[in-house]
């Protein structure tokens, strides 16, 4: 039980930074639907600003996350429970990394990129608007 405790909280975190970063993303989409960049450009600014600091929060959770995980599978709670476990015939109950874990590393390191990418959009489309905002509307004359 003290296994799976210590192993939950670094889940559970996992899960709420997920689940956060999904909203977060989703209301980006929807204020790029409505075209609220368009009507005032300053908000691209304070996008590119939140992907940058989410992208580096990012890299600390994952660092958190990993470090966590880590401090559990070194614990003698784990070794021993490996070792019941591989007393009584069971496989694939050992102290190491996982697959699903693994995969939760390399995809929270393809998300770093992702928002680090979405924060040189933000700053490119901010160019794009400011630019055109400044063009007349009726750019030659009869």
């Amino acid at each position: 039980m003290r296994y799976s405790s210590w192993r939950r909280e670094a889940l559970w975190a996992a899960m709420a930074v997920g689940g956060a970063l999904m909203v977060f993303s989703s209301a980006l989409i929807v204020v790029g639907v409505v075209r609220l960049p368009w009507r005032f450009p300053a908000l691209l600014i304070v996008e590119c600003i939140l992907d940058a600091v989410v992208a580096v929060g990012l890299l600390f959770a994952l660092y958190y996350f990993f470090h966590h995980l880590l401090g559990v599978y070194d614990s003698s709670v784990c070794k021993e429970r490996a070792q019941l476990y591989q007393s009584k015939g069971y496989r694939g109950f050992s102290c190491s990394m996982h697959g699903a874990e693994i995969a939760a590393g390399l995809l929270g390191c393809a998300a770093v990129v992702a928002f680090l990418l979405g924060a040189g959009l933000a700053i490119r489309g901010y160019r794009i608007v400011h630019k055109l905002k400044q063009k007349p509307e009726h750019a030659y004359e009869p």
